[in-house]
């Protein structure tokens, strides 16, 4: 963002000097020391909060897909069991005849047995 050559520190340094006066200076220096400090501090505490933040959104978003994905699970569950609990009460209710066989056909084999070899 802001980029602070050494020549430019050094003016400023110099400014400081003659503004504040050399009495002055040094704890004028450590109270901006601080301030840097507790901005700093802050900065990386709101970066922290963020990054938790977009965690926890991630996380219910996350949460919310599965739980999507375990209700249509479900739904299909209780479809299959709707289905075969149908065709169970179709079974149990259909009469006790015997099911007709089908006829067995006479049809010829599709590869026919090959004679046995000779020695």
């Amino acid at each position: 963002m802001f980029e602070v050559n050494f020549s430019e520190i050094l003016v400023i340094m110099v400014v400081a000097l003659v503004v504040i006066g050399p009495e002055r200076l040094p704890q004028v220096a450590r109270t901006l020391g601080r301030m840097w400090g507790k901005l700093q501090r802050y900065v990386n505490q709101i970066k922290q909060e963020v990054n938790s933040s977009m965690e926890v959104e991630e996380l219910r978003a996350m949460e919310r897909k599965i739980k999507a994905e375990a209700d249509a699970l479900e739904r299909s569950m209780q479809q299959v069991d709707t289905d075969i609990n149908r065709e169970v009460r179709q079974m149990e209710h259909a009469p006790d005849k015997p099911q007709p066989e089908a006829a067995p056909s006479v049809a010829t084999p599709v590869n026919p047995p090959l004679p046995p070899a000779q020695p």
